[in-house]
């Protein structure tokens, strides 16, 4: 199972995006399952609607819900405690709190069984190298950039 985080959906979706050839190329060559979270998906439909994708939203929301485009994992009251403190532990950064879940969702690979982690953040090798600092990251990274 491939977790996806919200850039490369968004890249996925937008040609103008600079992410959108490499992220598009590599969602029609997967064949593993995929996995997002909700605080992801709030996140993408979010963002596609602030910059003026209300159509790619409501098509991107609808692939989620009735398409099963992705397995979803509901954030759990554990999961934001743990957000919590890598979001106040590295206050230094720009990353959003959605990040910061995803980024310890992906740290815990071995019980949701996931073989990497799909993302096209600018902030990437920033947030592996800390994760992975801290001991937290086990998962391949692969930025589709």
């Amino acid at each position: 199972m491939i977790f996806v985080d919200t850039g490369a959906w968004f890249a996925s979706l937008i040609p103008t995006d600079p992410d959108h050839a490499s992220a598009t190329a590599w969602l029609a060559e997967n064949s593993s399952p995929l996995l997002t979270t909700d605080y992801v998906i709030d996140e993408t439909l979010t963002l596609l609607r602030a910059r003026g994708e209300r159509t790619r939203a409501l098509l991107l929301g609808a692939r989620f819900f009735r398409d099963g485009l992705a397995e979803i994992h509901k954030i759990t009251e554990p999961d934001l405690e743990l957000a919590w403190e890598t979001f106040e532990r590295f206050a230094d950064k720009d990353w959003s709190f959605t990040d910061c879940t995803s980024r310890l969702l992906s740290s815990n690979s071995e019980s949701l069984k996931l073989s990497r982690t799909i993302i096209t953040s600018s902030n990437s090798a920033q947030f592996k190298s800390c994760l992975n600092g801290a001991g937290l990251a086990r998962n391949e990274w692969r930025a589709i950039m």
